[in-house]
């Protein structure tokens, strides 16, 4: 099911001039008679111009710039995966990236801030003109909602990648407004906060079966934690968003209430989460939507499609299968996780292994080759484009935060429920009762969530020395690893504090203003 964010295929059209600005974009003149000037009059207009900023959720790249999958780069700097992909000269921006020895000039940070402040200024620019739109009042609170919802998750993204970036609350009009400074990572959080609680005030609790990917009051209280215990964890504070204290206590609030009262709940099945019927399903709290509709041709502007890309880099390089086709193998997942993986239900589910392939196909070796490869982002046949060029047009959907993940951050948070909440996760996979302590509820986020592009994150907000601890990598190889044993190892760089560098072109761009991140 591809519902709301290929809603109308006009969206698609209109996305290319409800577009994030630049200095280039602003000088165009308009190529029809449809611009942001004139365009924003109706419910119908309004609801293309909110398709448009639900679309970037989608983006996992940027024209002319490169690919940059959530997951795949996520999975890349933790320690469950490595960089993969063809050879090394195939892989070398994200080795960079695996090894914590990122240029600024690497392209996959720039695509991913691209991408991001695509996304906010389209949320801006929807904020800016929806009163003016001759719409019902209840459509017009919903959508306001639901876009300060995805400028939370836009600026989210943003700052837990690159923690000093500039805070956009309105749309640039020109080049007096080009030069912005760096905001504190607090200002950005208080914001990102504040969109969030204002969102859960005016969020349907209920989307309908054919606008599965909409935002909810749940995802926006579950995005909230989730924002909470990462900000919380590297800088030791509470948010300060306006006059309210985003704490433990409030966060928990929301928490109780999602798990009580939303109806999210967990499949009997743990793989379910990872197939097509498992699809915006009774677990999934908050879903990004890809498919392949329409069919997606164009090499030069992926993102004009809808495919998941995560799916496609992640795949086996396999030929001769009928259960996996034509994967890059970037991101094989590491000895590591699959050590810690040993005997638990979950590893079926989770890591795909060269013995399964080659029982079925011929599997050829990249960079990196360990011989495992994710099995819940991959290029298996279920989630085979039926239309276009198939490397474009992977059907999986990306399951942004689920339910096992809401019990988990409650747990965390030190709900009266703890034992009971992290025993349901593991009761669900045939697992006995461990006792609720904050190091049994982070291993089980380690299993429960692991290849989801979760993990990475995770470790940064337990600490530098935690992080140096698990990030470096040595001397660990399984019985299918090809190469010599320091093409695996990796140490932590803990002077980036586990961030990214800020685009050297932004620098440049900047005249001077932004400072660069330490460590790089």
């Amino acid at each position: 099911m591809k519902k709301f964010i290929l809603y109308i295929t006009k969206a698609l059209i209109f996305t290319l001039f409800f577009t994030a600005c630049s200095e280039d974009f602003l000088d165009l003149q308009p190529l029809d008679e449809e611009v942001s000037s004139n365009f924003y009059q109706t419910e119908e207009d309004a609801m293309q111009a909110l398709v448009a900023v639900y679309d970037v959720l989608t983006y996992q790249s940027a024209p002319g710039v490169s690919w940059a999958p959530f997951i795949t780069v996520s999975d890349i700097l933790s320690d469950d995966a490595y960089a993969g992909g063809a050879d090394f000269n195939d892989g070398k921006d994200e080795d960079e990236l695996n090894n914590f020895n990122v240029q600024t000039t690497n392209p996959v940070p720039h695509a991913i801030w691209i991408k991001n402040y695509i996304g906010i200024y389209r949320a801006n620019l929807y904020l800016e003109v929806i009163d003016d739109i001759d719409a019902p009042d209840s459509f017009k609170e919903r959508t306001i909602a639901e876009v300060k919802f995805l400028r939370a998750y836009f600026n989210f993204e943003q700052v837990r990648f690159f923690e000093n970036i500039p805070l956009l609350t309105k749309t640039i009009r020109g080049p007096s407004e080009y030069d912005q400074d760096q905001n504190s990572p607090h200002e950005v959080y208080g914001q990102i906060a504040m969109d969030l609680l204002e969102a859960i005030e005016d969020l349907p609790e209920e989307v309908v079966y054919n606008e599965g990917g909409r935002a909810t009051k749940w995802a926006a209280q579950a995005m909230l934690a989730r924002v909470y215990l990462f900000y919380n964890g590297v800088y030791g504070q509470e948010i300060n968003a306006g006059d309210v204290e985003v704490n433990r206590t409030l966060v928990l609030e929301h928490l109780e209430d999602l798990i009580a009262n939303s109806g999210h709940d967990l499949f009997d099945d743990y793989g379910l989460n990872f197939s097509l019927d498992g699809e915006f399903g009774v677990e999934s709290v908050f879903e990004i939507s890809y498919g392949d509709t329409p069919g997606w041709w164009d090499w030069d502007y992926v993102v004009g499609g809808h495919g998941n890309l995560s799916a496609q880099m992640q795949g086996p390089r396999v030929a001769g299968s009928d259960k996996w086709n034509r994967g890059w193998s970037f991101a094989p997942v590491s000895q590591k996780l699959v050590d810690d993986l040993e005997d638990d239900p979950r590893f079926e589910h989770t890591i795909l292994t060269q013995e399964e392939i080659e029982a079925d196909g011929t599997l050829s070796e990249g960079y990196q080759h360990t011989g495992y490869f994710s099995n819940k982002y991959t290029s298996d046949a279920e989630h085979q484009g039926s239309q276009g060029q198939l490397e474009l047009n992977r059907t999986c959907n990306h399951r942004v935060i689920r339910f096992s993940d809401v019990l988990l951050m409650a747990a965390e948070l030190e709900s009266p429920n703890a034992q009971e909440y992290l025993d349901r996760v593991r009761d669900r996979v045939g697992l006995p009762s461990v006792p609720a302590t904050l190091e049994n509820i982070y291993h089980e986020r380690r299993l429960e969530l692991s290849l989801e592009g979760i993990r990475y994150y995770d470790v940064i907000r337990r600490g530098m020395g935690y992080a140096e601890q698990e990030l470096t990598k040595s001397g660990i190889s399984g019985p299918n690893y090809v190469e010599e044993q320091q093409t695996y190892d990796v140490t932590f760089n803990a002077a980036t504090r586990g961030f990214l560098p800020i685009p050297q072109t932004e620098i440049d761009l900047s005249a001077g203003t932004f400072v660069q991140n330490d460590g790089y």
